[in-house]
């Protein structure tokens, strides 16, 4: 029986006694030990197996390499096309307003009546069209001068603010939001 001891802290103290080991549970614990570890491939297996998976990620490389070119390839001829075709909605407009013209030309006979009758008819087929593409005119009288959207042939003294369009020589055209030719304007000047 052991003592125990009269002062608590003596307790913190103690020292647990050291187990034992017998030869043979040493001997044993090697045996456990060899058997549990996997043995090591040999170095042409090691070889073999990054031989394969180099190869395979080659093919993959390859193949997305291909599929790659036939993206950007589709992509141009998409590209192309669009630009091939993109003014035929526009163009089959204009087809009418051809027709029309060519049909007034074709009547040697008409009154001047009859003739700005049937100018006036196709030019409202050119507006039509015009409009459909979203090609709009640009007629800023009695507006701003704006750099982006007009350009000044001259600028003349008048009645008002300064920098007012009170002249269009030429109406501009913007398609969508872009400006495709500036309008023609004469600005005012303060006096």
């Amino acid at each position: 029986m052991q003592d125990t001891p009269k002062n608590p802290d003596d307790c913190n103290n103690a020292v647990p006694p050291e187990p034992t080991f017998s030869a043979e549970s040493d001997a044993s614990a090697e045996r456990n030990a060899t058997h549990n570890v996997d043995t090591l491939p040999s170095p042409e297996e090691l070889l073999r197996q990054a031989e394969l998976t180099a190869a395979e990620h080659h093919d993959a490389w390859l193949r997305a390499k291909a599929e790659t070119e036939n993206v950007r390839r589709r992509a141009l001829e998409d590209v192309a096309r669009a630009s091939k075709f993109a003014v035929e909605k526009f163009a089959t407009e204009l087809v009418a307003v051809k027709d029309s013209l060519e049909a007034a030309l074709t009547n040697e006979n008409q009154s001047a009546e009859n003739l700005k009758a049937g100018v006036e008819l196709t030019l409202k087929q050119l507006t039509s069209a015009f409009e459909k593409s979203s090609l709009l005119d640009i007629n800023p009288l009695g507006d701003k001068f704006d750099p982006h959207k007009h350009q000044a042939i001259s600028q003349i003294e008048a009645e008002g603010e300064p920098n007012q369009v009170v002249s269009v020589l030429q109406k501009g055209y913007a398609l969508h939001d872009r400006i495709i030719r500036p309008a023609l304007v004469v600005v005012s000047k303060a006096k």
